[in-house]
């Protein structure tokens, strides 16, 4: 529980850092910008929206969707990856329980072999811990990139898209924040419906996530509500196609059905060796 903590704070600790950094830099991004961070990262993502924006009359909103929708298809080799872990996860949470409660001691010797036994019980299962680290490690990045892209690119800031103004105001109905955090709750809790058993720290960060991300995208550009409403509705499309959890629970009742079908057999053919040996 305690590890579970220090995550989900340094996570949130990162998020609130990246916005945080978004007010550090103002100068303008030009075709001059030279350096790794303004040359070569927001100044091409900069050119890629405008870019995309020209097949749609320079509709910058739509550009940063297409845009999103190109950085979700890009890093989706790494979420499925990090989807296949999760889920392994969770199916070793009774073998991770059972283990916690056979070394409930709080002795050095006693958690130093817990630690070791998780450690094989990681191995035997093909599970790395930090891997469902990795995919918000690197979306963090990318939506500091996004922000600076918008907001230091003079036609970008002064876009508009519907009823919105890209860089310059937050959406003024909320509609972009409400979608955002409906959307992060669809996905938190496809997730969650897909795991074996639920527990108050994954129902705290279904119902908590979307609040902070609501919260958060009342106090940014609209253009960055923009990209969390497309990235977190692709997210929801993908849980479906990749971890859809009412395939989960069918897969996991007939693996039951099939342990318990093989258990019977056991039992019965046990059952019939001793009568053999009676007769």
């Amino acid at each position: 529980m305690k590890k579970r903590i220090k995550k989900i704070s340094a996570l949130l600790a990162m998020l609130s850092l990246t916005v945080f950094l978004t007010a550090c830099s103002n100068a303008p991004i030009t075709e001059h910008s030279t350096g790794l961070w303004d040359g070569l990262i927001v100044l091409n993502f900069s050119r890629a929206i405008i870019w995309l924006s020209k097949f749609f009359n320079d509709n910058y909103g739509i550009g940063i969707i297409i845009f999103t929708i190109i950085i979700r298809i890009i890093i989706l080799p790494l979420m499925i990856f990090q989807t296949r872990s999760m889920r392994k996860t969770q199916e070793i949470q009774p073998q991770l329980k059972a283990l916690q409660q056979k070394y409930s001691s709080k002795d050095t010797e006693t958690m130093q072999k817990l630690q070791e036994e998780q450690r094989k019980l990681y191995a035997e299962a093909g599970v790395n811990p930090i891997a469902g680290c990795l995919p918000l490690v690197i979306q963090l990045p990318i939506i500091f990139a996004l922000y600076q892209a918008i907001w230091r690119t003079s036609v970008l800031r002064t876009g508009h898209f519907l009823w919105l103004q890209l860089g310059g105001a937050k959406d003024p109905y909320y509609i972009l924040p409400i979608l955002a955090a409906v959307f992060t709750f669809l996905s938190s809790w496809l997730n969650m419906k897909g795991q074996p058993e639920s527990n108050s720290m994954t129902t705290m960060m279904t119902v908590g996530m979307p609040l902070i991300i609501f919260f958060t995208a009342l106090n940014v550009p609209s253009a960055l509500s923009l990209y969390w409403v497309v990235t977190n509705a692709f997210q929801v499309g993908q849980t479906l196609i990749i971890q859809n959890p009412w395939k989960i629970q069918r897969e996991r009742e007939e693996k039951i059905k099939a342990e318990r079908d093989r258990e019977r057999a056991k039992q019965k053919a046990i059952k019939k060796a001793k009568k053999s040996k009676r007769k």
